[in-house]
């Protein structure tokens, strides 16, 4: 009898979670969509004038060095982990699909799946079928929206390595430039 209630009681819960679950399956399609977008976007403008990042990172050393205030090497520092931080979250919203786009995709393949058996069970074959389709199309969705989001987070990735090498380098220049010792 408790096992029933629990069962029944856990098959309501994941029939709740069906459409919530279907709409962050459609909601993440539509994001890596998107995302490809925008990395579409930033690939044209890196051809064409050099990565944004880096160019907005070397006006605001500008600024920084052009303050003759004391403690000039800690605040590059400062400034450079701040961009550092910025390009790093950046990645976490793709990172994100990489992770939950498969979990979504297999619990909305898992919740249609329940549903498909328990209209086999009665019988209703057209039902089950429409289900199985659903279950079925939910984890093509979820593995390739975690797939794409993996391919761009490793050109990002890529990106960001070659950025942080560059910012770094500039602020090396920028650090011995400034000190009244040409930095020796």
């Amino acid at each position: 009898m408790l096992f029933s209630l629990v069962d029944g009681f856990l098959f309501q819960v994941a029939n709740a979670l069906l459409y919530p679950v279907m709409l962050s399956v459609a909601a993440l399609a539509i994001y890596v969509v998107w995302v490809v977008g925008l990395f579409l976007a930033d690939a044209w403008r890196r051809r064409t004038g050099g990565p944004p990042e880096l160019r907005r990172y070397e006006a605001a050393l500008n600024v920084e060095t052009a303050d003759r205030s004391p403690h000039l090497d800690a605040r590059l520092e400062r400034l450079l982990q701040k961009h550092e931080l910025a390009a790093v979250r950046s990645l976490d919203r793709v990172r994100f699909v990489i992770k939950v786009g498969p979990s979504l995709g297999l619990m909305a393949t898992l919740i249609p799946m329940g549903i498909a058996l328990a209209a086999l069970a009665q019988g209703d074959i057209p039902k089950m079928a429409g289900s199985m389709v659903t279950a079925f199309t939910a984890t093509v969705v979820g593995l390739g929206a975690g797939t794409i989001a993996y391919l761009v987070a490793l050109a990002r990735e890529k990106w960001l390595r070659a950025d942080l090498r560059e910012m770094e380098f500039a602020t090396e220049l920028a650090l011995r430039a400034a000190t009244p010792e040409g930095g020796r």
